[in-house]
This record gives structure tokens, C-alpha cells and sequence, in this order.
């Protein structure tokens, strides 16, 4: 007979927590849907932003002075770099449905090359915006 007076079996935790190690391609992958989600906010602020310019001056004066504070300013920074990551990480994507780059040092250099486009496009793009009175 079996004895099932003793319960369930001890499990191991998940096995991401033993067995994977931090990488660049694991990094990109997290970071890829956090953007995807920021998108998405992203994407109702700009709806917000023309139902404010169809309401009128008032509402869009209003708008713009949310959009235009120091948190208006780090959300608009944040997206900025939620879209261009979201860019170049659908590129290295593209490749990747081509059956490309999924050599371990290829797919670790893209990686990183898709956080370090999306870092520089994010400031050359504010720099410009700072430069021209937009910030």
C-alpha cells in the first residue's frame, strides 16, 4: 500500500532562481516589456494631450503645465527611452525571426547595443529639445 500520510513532497523553488544567471538577453527581455507597458501609459497621455487641445485653451494650458512640470518632464524622458529602445530591440527581434544572431557573444552584443542606442538617441533627443527651448 502507499502511504500518503506524510503530504506533499518538499519541491524545489522555481528553477530561475538556482539555475539561471543574470544576462544581457535576460536584461533585455525584462526591459523590453516594462517599455511595452510604459508605451501603453504613454500612448493615454497622448490621448489626454488631444481631448486637452479639443476642450479648449484652458484645458490644454492645463495639460501642458502637468506635461511641463519636473515629473511631466522624467515621465516624457522615460518614454522617450521606452521608444527608442522598443526600436532597436524590434530590430534585433527582426534579425532573430530571420534565424540571426543567437550566438551567445552576437546575442550579448546586440543586447547591450539596443540599451546603449536607446541611452544616447534619449539624450541626443533632450539635448536638442534643451536647445531649442522645448525642455
Amino acid at each position: 500500500m502507499t502511504d500518503t500520510s506524510r503530504g506533499l513532497p518538499e519541491r524545489p523553488m522555481s528553477p530561475h532562481l538556482q539555475v539561471w544567471r543574470w544576462h544581457i538577453t535576460m536584461a533585455c527581455s525584462i526591459l523590453h516589456r516594462g517599455c511595452i507597458m510604459g508605451l501603453y501609459f504613454g500612448a493615454v497621455l497622448l490621448a489626454g494631450w488631444a481631448l486637452s487641445l479639443a476642450l479648449g485653451p484652458d484645458a490644454y494650458a492645463a495639460y501642458a503645465g502637468l506635461l511641463g512640470s519636473l515629473i511631466g518632464k522624467l515621465v516624457m524622458i522615460g518614454l522617450t527611452f521606452a521608444l527608442f529602445f522598443n526600436i532597436a530591440y524590434t530590430i534585433r527581434q527582426s534579425f532573430w525571426d530571420a534565424g540571426l544572431g543567437f550566438a551567445l557573444k552576437t546575442a550579448d552584443l546586440t543586447g547591450a547595443a539596443a540599451i546603449a542606442f536607446a541611452v544616447v538617441a534619449t539624450i541626443v533627443t533632450w539635448v536638442i529639445a534643451a536647445a531649442t527651448g522645448a525642455f
